[in-house]
């Protein structure tokens, strides 16, 4: 009998989880390592664990591995925490991959749009530089080449903006009267959190099937959009019709984000556009399948 495929996704919370939960339900076995494992749900394996420890989790699987996915999030939001998760986080795990003579097949490394630095609206894919000038961006970067050049084949997978269930900032600001310039227009790019589980998924099965990854994918939805054009739009469906007293900018960038090459892979977003994950979110009820 054939045995199950094996993954562990280290750093599992909002997007590692509904990953792991699609990987389950085809057949996969799935270990999720986090803090508070106990909030894993079935039939994810708990693995507790800390990526800022230098122990090894002692739920840590035994066994050959066929993937490792690093899903982490950093805490907290200054140079040292993005270096402590993305660069030191993943240097443990392959320490510990390498103490328990395992090498998967592949690693995917969750990355970020934001290693872009791109400020002009550019149309950005795969191949354009990825040169941002913020400490997130470079630190994310110094992190992807540790990743590409782990020894074990590795893919880059730079999702953009998460929104979903849970993620609540942008309608909260709008109803809060939020604005943006219009000119020069502020292009963003985002994703809803079950298509990037779902592209995550994608690549895995393609992989297992034997399918030629590419080292790195960007995950973002069909239409990358001016922000003032989202809001406007939020602004109709939530009846808000009060300005703040000035605009207020959290952004560091401003390009456009082609999805081709996860799409060329077979992957196609269940939410193309902020209409659909926003319409839902506002709606209160999931699109049906």
């Amino acid at each position: 009998m054939t045995r199950s495929v094996r993954v562990l996704i280290a750093g599992c919370g909002d997007v590692g989880t509904r990953l792991g939960l699609r990987l389950a339900a085809a057949g996969w076995q799935v270990h999720g390592l986090r803090r508070a494992a106990q909030q894993l749900p079935a039939p994810i394996i708990p693995v507790a664990g800390d990526l800022q420890d230098e122990a090894c989790p002692p739920a840590w699987p035994g066994g050959e591995l066929d993937y490792l996915v690093y899903c982490a999030a950093a805490e907290q939001r200054d140079e040292a925490g993005y270096r402590a998760i993305y660069v030191e986080g993943l240097r443990r795990v392959l320490a510990w991959l390498a103490r328990h003579g395992q090498r998967p097949r592949r690693l995917l490394f969750v990355s970020s749009s934001g290693v872009y630095g791109q400020q002009d609206g550019e149309w950005v894919d795969e191949d354009s530089p990825a040169e941002a000038t913020g400490f997130s961006g470079r630190v994310l970067r110094e992190a992807e080449q540790l990743a590409l050049h782990c020894g074990l084949a590795a893919s880059v997978v730079r999702l953009a903006g998460l929104y979903g269930p849970g993620r609540q900032w942008l309608l909260e600001q709008v109803r809060q009267g939020y604005r943006v310039a219009s000119e020069p227009p502020l292009y963003a790019n985002r994703i809803h959190v079950e298509d990037a589980a779902g592209l995550l998924a994608c690549l895995l099965q393609a992989d297992a099937q034997g399918a030629a990854l590419a080292d790195c994918y960007l995950g973002v939805d069909d239409a990358p959009v001016a922000l003032h054009e989202v809001l406007a739009w939020l602004r109709e469906q939530l009846g808000v019709s009060h300005w703040a007293a000035e605009a207020t900018v959290r952004r560091a960038g401003s390009k456009r984000c082609s999805n081709a090459r996860a799409r060329a892979l077979g992957w196609v977003p269940r939410y193309p556009s902020y209409r659909e994950g926003y319409g839902e979110m506002l709606a209160g009820a999931p699109l049906r399948p």
